[in-house]
């Protein structure tokens, strides 16, 4: 088990000369990219996750927060149990007021903050693979994506980084150890309270733990980690002992909830495809959502060319690769068997070990030149397959890595196409942002499908004290339409569904409004599942109306009622 030894990280002897200014200028394109796609891409709530989430915050923010186990043992409400999810954004809630930027800052910042820890740890001693894993991670549409929601994903992928990047730093200075070990442990803690998929990490800090234990090193930085980390478990259990009699509470919502819907389950309801689950499903499936790339410059990082021992490598590597097995062949029980969910946002704890070990493999790859070929036939191979739009990627990729192979037999090449010249590096790291940013930008150019900020500004101008009434509005702002209000609707407003028009009865001095905001209704996530009519069906609902305000795609129309 080489990947954990904890001799110092240093590499091939030429990798250094590369700039640091390699590393900050790829970060600082990183963050600018990221920054510029959560405000051009925002589309407001995505579901009810999001939403628990602020809600949550609020309450957090006013006191009114409840603990309070769930009666049915049911797992209805998981979202609860993450306090470092709702937690900060209560403090963002203070800060800035509520908002959908505040809702989503804690994503954009935990997203930014793992480009700026791979920054950190390699910026100086292997700008290189620091540069390539943060085009990898930071430009995954995925990852871009999830900047905009509040969700757990990127907030795990942080503490994730974070946690791991500690235990390998720590191991490294035995001086601190014990500074180190706690971090190490904090860390880890802040994941478990942000998502139960730290899991994926726990198989490879074991056998760390393991082979440091057989080898009698790092003795302080274990016992610091392993003291604490006890320690940190303890509260918590007792914490849940306190408020649901119940130590392992939630623990047992997880498996009352996948036995509640063990019907639907791989080894019950769906037995017929557990076989594929477990063999070319995954592979297919992170082929689709862009991984490619990523997984072929890790795969070639497993082939170290002969170098000395590199411990740095070797350990992102081995957590990469074990991470990406759990997540392959792992259950969401421990009572049955059940494969996680093949989901994007499931991937998130998988990125920054196998981008680091992506990122020496391109490192040996433009160092060596061996593998550039069967690398950049992979990649067509792959985009040949897809025949879709990601196809771009994989074949700008593939033919750039297949041309230089080719350019390298070329004896009378000029000096900035020899392995390893700077000007190479710095021409194969532009072709990868800019194959990478290509979906990205393509989604920062469409129009948007909420009209989030339009309805949000009618809402605002329109819809607000001394104003009294009742609004009627689609099937998905009935669901979150008090976010609008900072979660303080005024008392004189009530919101109705479309369909309730013929319930609703005004008192004296009421009004009735038509809230329609078309982007909602042609949304094509929506109208597949909870959205079954159309603009002008809901308008022929209601034959007297007078348009009062109107901005993009967003009308607010004042109705008269067939009981009026």
């Amino acid at each position: 088990m080489h990947f954990v030894d904890a001799g110092p990280a240093r590499s091939f002897a030429n990798v250094t000369r590369y700039s640091t200014r390699l590393a900050d200028w790829t970060f600082l394109f990183v963050a600018v990219f990221t920054v510029a796609y959560f405000l051009l891409t925002h589309e407001g709530l995505y579901a009810l996750d999001d939403y628990f989430y602020s809600r949550y915050a609020h309450q957090v923010l006013t006191g009114t927060f409840q603990l309070a186990p769930d009666p049915e043992g049911l797992l209805h409400d998981p979202l609860k149990e993450r306090p470092l999810i709702f937690g900060p954004v209560a403090l963002c809630y203070a800060l800035f007021g509520i908002n959908i930027i505040s809702t989503t800052l804690w994503p954009l910042l935990a997203t930014l903050g793992c480009a700026g820890i791979l920054w950190k740890l390699y910026r100086r001693d292997e700008p290189l693979v620091a540069a390539t894993a943060m085009l990898l991670l930071g430009l995954h549409y995925f990852t871009l994506n999830l900047t905009n929601y509040l969700y757990p994903d990127n907030i795990l992928m942080f503490w994730c980084l974070a946690g791991a990047a500690t235990l390998l730093t720590g191991r490294h200075r035995p001086r601190n150890g014990v500074a180190w070990g706690v971090g190490f442990a904090v860390l880890s803690f802040a994941a478990l309270l942000s998502k139960e998929t730290i899991t994926y990490y726990v198989p490879f800090y074991l056998a760390v733990l393991g082979c440091d234990a057989y080898r009698r090193k790092n003795g302080r930085f274990w016992l610091a980690a392993v003291g604490s980390g006890t320690a940190l478990l303890a509260g918590y259990l007792a914490f849940y002992q306190i408020f649901t009699n119940d130590a392992f509470y939630r623990i047992h919502l997880i498996e009352n909830t996948n036995n509640f819907l063990k019907e639907g389950n791989y080894l019950e309801g769906n037995h017929s495809a557990l076989l594929a689950r477990l063999t070319w499903q995954p592979f297919t499936f992170f082929l689709g959502i862009g991984l490619g790339p990523l997984l072929v410059l890790a795969g070639r990082a497993l082939f170290p060319d002969n170098v000395p021992s590199e411990p740095d490598r070797q350990f992102w590597l081995g957590l990469g690769f074990s991470a990406l097995a759990f997540y392959w062949l792992g259950s969401t029980s421990i009572s049955q068997y059940n494969p996680i969910t093949l989901l994007p946002r499931m991937t998130t704890p998988l990125l920054p070990p196998l981008a680091l070990a992506a990122g020496f493999g391109l490192r040996q790859l433009l160092q060596t030149g061996r593998g550039l070929g069967l690398v950049g036939l992979l990649l067509l191979a792959g985009g040949g397959w897809l025949h879709n739009s990601l196809s771009v990627l994989y074949g700008g990729l593939g033919l750039c890595f297949v041309g230089l192979a080719l350019a390298l037999r070329w004896q009378r090449r000029p000096a900035w196409l020899q392995l390893g010249a700077p000007a190479l590096v710095g021409c194969t790291l532009v072709v990868l942002a800019g194959s990478l940013a290509l979906r990205p930008t393509y989604f920062m150019t469409k129009p948007s499908v909420s009209a989030h900020f339009a309805q949000e500004r009618v809402i605002r101008r329109q819809l607000q004290a001394p104003a009294r009434g009742v609004v009627f509005v689609d099937d998905y702002l009935i669901g979150n339409y008090d976010f609008y209000y900072g979660y303080r609707v005024p008392a004189g407003l009530q919101y109705r569904r479309y369909w309730a028009r013929d319930s609703v009865r005004l008192a004296p001095g009421q009004r009735a409004w038509l809230l329609l905001n078309r982007s909602t209704l042609s949304n094509d996530e929506l109208t597949r599942k909870l959205i079954r009519y159309s603009p002008d069906s809901v308008l022929s609902w209601y034959p007297r109306r007078h348009l009062l305000a109107h901005d993009g795609q967003v009308e607010l129309y004042q109705v008269k009622l067939a009981s009026q």
